[in-house]
């Protein structure tokens, strides 16, 4: 039957009932509940590797205190996964390194725990794969890798610049959106403006169709604060400064000569 935990157990379990510490029902109830716990934990792992998650970002991690302008009990709200169920979309918009990918990625990580597929992705990954099928005409097939999941996470739209500047790229992006609106939820993070996707994807046109359906049944949430990264960067370069600071201190420090009492009775 391939209980594994099950078999793992047993014998500690069968020795518990034997010195009269546990009941039958007790044994076989505290069995069964580890070999559920241990199928569960089993599935989220494989959903996450399925997912295609670069790393594992979870909200405990994020420091909301550094963003003040973000609303946390709303960051919250949807790690609830709840706007999954109801098919709504979340854009999180502003711009670099101010936590707009930790959080795509924190909520991906809770729809992998909450049972739902996952797919994650950047958004030039997408469309260069979406493009390549075009050459071999495995488009409906490439397609399904992003129309199916429960929840679609394309990350970094307008941050890499495409492989190819073309017009098609509004159209395959549009195959996604409009695949997905109203249909399955979408977690899209963006550090332009949406009047420039326009000059982004190739097509303003089909860009503006491709912006309607993104906003429309959405959550949109703009981070205005400042850079992780450059905060950051700022920091290790203090830590340098003073690191080096102290070092030519040291080197500079004068070495006190021996008075000719102090010799003498070093020399004792």
């Amino acid at each position: 039957m391939k209980l594994s935990k099950i078999s793992e157990l047993l014998d500690a379990e069968l020795n518990r009932l034997d010195k009269g510490q546990s009941s039958a029902t007790q044994m076989l109830l505290r069995l069964f509940e580890a070999q559920v716990q241990y199928q569960r934990e089993r599935r989220v792992e494989r959903r996450i590797v399925e997912s295609k998650l670069p790393e594992r970002k979870t909200l405990i991690e994020f420091d909301f205190e550094f963003q003040p302008g973000l609303d946390r009990h709303q960051i919250m709200e949807l790690s609830t996964m709840g706007f999954v169920s109801r098919r709504q979309g979340v854009i999180l918009a502003g711009n670099s390194g101010t936590g707009k990918s930790h959080i795509a990625k924190a909520l991906a990580l809770q729809g992998c725990k909450h049972g739902y597929r996952v797919r994650y992705t950047s958004a030039a990954e997408m469309l260069t794969a979406l493009f390549a099928s075009l050459a071999d005409d495995s488009l409906e097939q490439k397609l399904k890798r992003y129309l199916n999941p429960d929840l679609l996470v394309i990350d970094e739209l307008g941050f890499d610049r495409l492989e190819r500047e073309d017009a098609r790229n509004a159209a395959l992006f549009f195959k996604i959106i409009d695949g997905r609106y109203t249909k399955r939820s979408t977690v899209l993070t963006t550090n332009i403006d949406f009047e420039q996707l326009g000059h982004y994807l190739g097509d303003p046109l089909v860009t503006t169709a491709v912006v309607d359906r993104m906003v429309h049944h959405s959550t949109v949430i703009n981070i205005t604060g400042p850079s992780w990264r450059l905060e950051e960067s700022k920091q290790l370069n203090q830590h340098e400064k003073k690191s080096k600071t102290t070092t030519a201190t040291a080197r500079k420090a004068p070495v006190k000569k021996k008075t000719p009492a102090a010799k003498r009775s070093s020399a004792k």
